[in-house]
């Protein structure tokens, strides 16, 4: 498929520039694959689409404070990273703005130097490895200079608000350089209702790293990679899932990043179909019509940006025009958009 097939037009009024002024306040619109059908709800009315039996499947990623605000210690430049991946052992992965200000020996300060980062090799375009070194502890010290790494589409800077509200209330493991958005509606009351329900809450992880904002940039869809991100799926989650499965329960899914983690450990057969292999590793998984999904059973998911991977996921779900349908109809009823907006149910 053409590059050009997943385009849509969105008002930039509609790009949430913040979230609802309460967790859990967001708007659900509801579409049905069968028949295209379409209902506008608010996202506390989740539980009345979940069946007892049905598994419900969240992504326990936490996102770190990644963004770091200092300068070269030779020049005084300002300068920007981003921090990706914890190599262990005070070295880090990270992305450069400007990345002419990076080369191998050239040290960062923040904090006033409480935090020191000395570049060591260059792994990709504005991408390096470098080690940190404080005088103070260090996972303290880079929890308290880091910023929310919000996305590019916000155009404010971070503030305190966002350590909370860019975050899950069931985020658990450190990891993450993006939030999973289709999460951050739920509140505890909602889980517990849910939960009441009969429904069984299992806990996977995939942490988003920093390809989830890179552009495709090629015509044919098939010919983009995506960055491989690390998932874990622990052998308690593996078995409540397939449990479900074989009790006829539904595996409804949160978020995108939830999708991929669970489709990319699909395995053989089992009672009632496809079963879920525990294990870790990392996932490069691209899901992109045509796809044949083999353990999601129903999503929920926010709306995403035109022409992007996930906009591609959720179309392998539903078919492409109908979800751009839904989101016509999403962006006539002035729903907002993208991590901080409202969501959507695909069943």
């Amino acid at each position: 498929m053409d590059l050009n097939d997943f385009d849509y037009s969105l008002p930039e009024k509609l790009i949430a520039q913040r979230p609802r002024p309460r967790r859990g306040q967001s708007r659900l619109l509801v579409l049905y694959r069968r028949d295209g059908r379409i209902e506008h709800r608010r996202f506390t009315d989740l539980h009345e689409y979940l069946q007892p039996g049905d598994a419900l499947i969240i992504n326990e990623t936490r996102v770190m404070p990644a963004r770091l605000l200092g300068h070269r210690r030779d020049t005084g430049g300002k300068v920007e990273i981003l921090l990706v991946r914890d190599r262990g052992e005070g070295r880090w992965q990270f992305l450069v703005k400007p990345s002419r200000r990076a080369r191998p020996g050239i040290e960062f300060s923040f904090g006033d130097g409480r935090l020191i980062c000395e570049v060591e090799e260059r792994i990709g375009p504005g991408e390096w490895t470098g080690r940190m070194r404080s005088r103070e502890n260090l996972a303290k010290v880079l929890e308290e200079l880091g910023q929310t790494p919000l996305p590019p589409y916000i155009r404010r800077p971070p503030d305190e608000s966002d350590r909370l509200r860019y975050q899950t209330v069931f985020a658990r493991q450190d990891g993450a350089v993006a939030a999973p958005t289709a999460g951050l509606h739920f509140t505890r009351d909602l889980l517990d209702r849910i939960s009441g329900q009969g429904i069984e809450i299992v806990p996977i992880l995939l942490h988003v790293g920093p390809g989830t904002f890179r552009p495709v940039k090629v015509s044919d869809i098939t010919r983009h990679r995506m960055e491989a991100e690390f998932c874990r799926i622990s052998p308690e989650a593996a078995a409540a899932i397939n449990h479900a499965r074989d009790r006829g329960g539904r595996i409804v899914v949160v978020g995108t990043t939830t999708v991929r983690a669970l489709e990319s450990r699909a395995a053989g057969n089992h009672a009632a179909g496809p079963h879920l292999e525990p294990g870790e590793g990392w996932t490069d998984l691209f899901i992109h019509p045509p796809f044949s999904f083999r353990l999601t059973d129903a999503l929920i998911t926010n709306f995403h940006l035109p022409r992007s991977t996930l906009l591609m996921l959720v179309s392998a779900m539903a078919g492409r025009e109908l979800i751009l349908q839904a989101y016509r109809e999403a962006v006539a009823e002035e729903y907002l958009f993208y991590s901080y907006g409202d969501a959507m149910l695909i069943l």
